[in-house]
């Protein structure tokens, strides 16, 4: 993608400017950002994805000031009538299940892939919507189809209700108010109040940004490097070539206080912990393979397509990232370096590697792509992954 080139999709402006100007800073409103922007997607498609098994869905309705939150799946008799006022369907990730969900996610690839999240899709009824909110992540609100009213401003104490089952604003006042119709678009930033009321019959497109707390991220990081410490202490073997240390108190005296934790293994403790996080490279691939990791509940069909003649696709569902000396995929890493890992890196970006590059691949790069394929991750250029929604 040409970060310089101007974009109907962000209004004209280009994505090295967009970011410049309104990533993380200020809203922006886009009319006609995309024509049709999601073909082959309706109600019906949407009402379909929500009964499947494995497809995150909630049905929100709202009766006066009662509102109440169901999880999916969701058959379709479980929702309400069309006519019913005030009810709306969310449809999480339909990026993974649907192609044109995947595209219109591929439009938004000036930012980096570790933040992209999803799309979710919401249908809703005259007046449907969920209420005042704030949400903690970048957002792009598209238009699908019908209308939708959205009001925002900024909250500096934001309360929450106690009394409805959403993380709805108790001290909500607009600022600004636009109505969007089909085609039109949204930029949040996170801390921005919303609030978005569809006006007959819509559909709304979220493209979320994954903005993981300092506490998850260091947390799912270190249970990784805590986990790779493990496995290679059990490779090493106790003992044996001394590459396994363990605890000794050779020179401990007998004690009187034997519930006491003793100063030499806390020390013992302290050292070994200080040894993993002193390891750069552990912590680099550790956050490599968090960050890749697919979306919970996600999973992959096998098939046996072959890599003689032809290049491969990414699947819509694989997560590929790639760091100074590492390729991640699916939540696993691999060392590559030199023009294997320049073919690796143009794949994870391009999210295809044709023939050619793929024959350029060693040996070993080779293979691995062949297992990916094989599992899934990976499909035949040319062949369209089968749908599990």
């Amino acid at each position: 993608m040409d970060i310089d080139q101007p974009l109907a999709l962000l209004g004209g402006l280009t994505p090295a400017g967009f970011m410049r100007r309104h990533w993380q800073k200020q809203p922006l409103l886009v009319r006609g950002a995309l024509r049709d922007p999601l073909p082959g997607i309706d109600r019906r498609r949407l009402f379909a994805l929500a009964a499947q098994e494995g497809v995150e869905s909630r049905l929100v309705v709202q009766d006066g000031e009662r509102w109440s939150v169901r999880q999916g799946p969701m058959p379709r008799r479980a929702l309400p009538p069309l006519a019913c006022p005030g009810w709306t369907l969310l449809v999480q990730g339909v990026d993974l299940h649907d192609a044109a969900a995947h595209r219109l996610l591929g439009r938004f690839r000036f930012i980096a892939d570790a933040r992209l999240d999803d799309v979710m899709l919401s249908y809703a009824s005259g007046g449907g919507g969920v209420g005042p909110h704030i949400d903690s992540y970048d957002v792009f609100l598209l238009q699908v189809e019908g209308r939708r009213r959205w009001r925002i401003g900024r909250v500096a104490r934001p309360r929450l209700r106690d009394d409805v089952p959403l993380k709805m604003l108790d001290n909500f006042v607009a600022r600004q108010e636009w109505l969007l119709e089909a085609g039109d678009m949204l930029y949040l930033p996170p801390g921005w109040a919303h609030d978005g009321v569809a006006e007959g019959t819509c559909i709304t497109a979220s493209i979320g940004f994954r903005a993981p707390t300092a506490a998850a991220l260091a947390a799912e990081t270190l249970q990784r490097i805590a986990e790779a410490a493990l496995d290679d202490a059990e490779a090493a073997g106790v003992g044996g070539a001394g590459r396994t240390l363990l605890y000794a108190d050779g020179d401990e005296p007998a004690t009187v206080c034997p519930a006491r934790i003793p100063r030499a293994l806390q020390g013992f403790a302290d050292a070994a912990i200080e040894r993993l996080l002193g390891d750069q490279p552990a912590r680099r691939r550790a956050l490599g393979e968090v960050l890749s990791e697919p979306k919970p509940g996600t999973w992959f069909e096998r098939n046996d397509a072959t890599l003689r003649v032809a290049g491969v696709v990414l699947d819509r569902r694989t997560r590929m990232l790639y760091d100074d000396d590492h390729v991640f995929i699916n939540g696993e890493s691999y060392r590559a370096g030199g023009r294997d890992a320049e073919l690796m890196h143009r794949l994870a970006d391009r999210r295809r590697l044709d023939a050619v590059g793929l024959r350029r691949l060693g040996v070993a790069a080779r293979t691995q792509v062949a297992r990916w394929t094989e599992a899934g991750w990976c499909t035949v250029e040319g062949v369209e992954p089968r749908s599990h929604a």
